[in-house]
């Protein structure tokens, strides 16, 4: 269980500095977590786009569409729709393509409902990666 104190959430933001990418990647998915996703919403962006490694991007974004909810997968669409490097780009389109919601197909409509209320998204790059993955489904 992850300590959501404030002094829990300090510690997992300067682990998310972290030279080190396990620790950086540890960071991600307890920031990912915590309740208070809006609090954390830059660090998290950062470590989605880590251009140092792509274990970190993945552990990320794995544990933020764990959270099934509009908070998680926004963030993982704002970050695919403004990745420059395409190691970072293709792992968070993988981890989106992979979210366990599609292969057990019986979550699939709770994934797709969300994606129609992202392409309302008050963030243009949010609004057009939800499209683009509502486009790619027909």
């Amino acid at each position: 269980m992850y300590d959501f104190t404030e002094q829990g959430l300090c510690d997992a933001i300067m682990a998310a500095e972290s030279p080190t990418w396990s620790l950086r990647a540890a960071a991600g998915r307890r920031l990912a977590a915590t309740p208070q996703i809006e609090d954390v919403a830059g660090v998290l962006h950062r470590l989605l786009l880590d251009a140092q490694d792509t274990g970190v991007t993945s552990d990320t974004a794995s544990a933020l569409l764990a959270r099934r909810d509009l908070a998680g997968l926004r963030a993982v669409l704002a970050a695919r729709a403004v990745a420059s490097d395409q190691g970072t780009a293709d792992q968070l389109a993988a981890e989106l393509d992979c979210d366990p919601r599609w292969a057990t197909g019986e979550n699939s409509d709770e994934l797709i409902v969300q994606l129609r209320t992202l392409t309302a998204d008050r963030d243009p790059d949010v609004r057009n990666e939800a499209l683009l993955r509502l486009t790619r489904l027909r």
